[in-house]
């Protein structure tokens, strides 16, 4: 894979219709999609040289997605907003170019506005996966 424009990270949100549409949370400048996995550490008494021993397959994985911008589109703010007073865990896209779109269950964790006197309202959010995540290969 060649190198890609950071520009193109797209974080989408999804309407909950049937079929679904996803809309692009406009005005984002920086994006950022983070896996995490937890193992499960079974080291015991009995293990060779007293070397860690993790359960293959064990743990909890997650997904992270942190996201920064201005408001360009209030479609898609609106749907943030709500998705975040109402406690919902609305289906998100996480498009990483050339690599292929993560999709599942997100919830927005954190949602700050900032608005310096002398610039634009600022957005920054946080998502925390919310169940098992798709990847479709692009």
């Amino acid at each position: 894979m060649s190198a890609q424009k950071g520009k193109d990270l797209l974080i989408k949100i999804g309407d909950g219709g049937s079929p679904e549409t996803f809309a692009t949370v406009a005005g984002l400048r920086a994006t950022t999609l983070a896996f995490n996995a937890q193992s499960v550490d079974i080291t015991n008494a009995d293990s060779t040289d007293q070397w860690r021993e993790i359960l293959a397959g064990g743990g909890v994985k997650s997904a992270t997605v942190t996201g920064s911008g201005v408001f360009k589109d209030a479609a898609s703010d609106e749907s943030i907003r709500s998705a975040f007073f109402n406690a919902t865990t609305p289906n998100w896209q996480i498009v990483i170019p050339s690599f292929g779109t993560v999709q599942g269950a997100f919830k927005v964790n954190s949602l700050q506005y900032e608005g310096p006197y002398d610039g634009e309202l600022k957005l920054n959010l946080s998502l925390a996966s919310a169940g098992a995540l798709s990847f479709t290969p692009a």
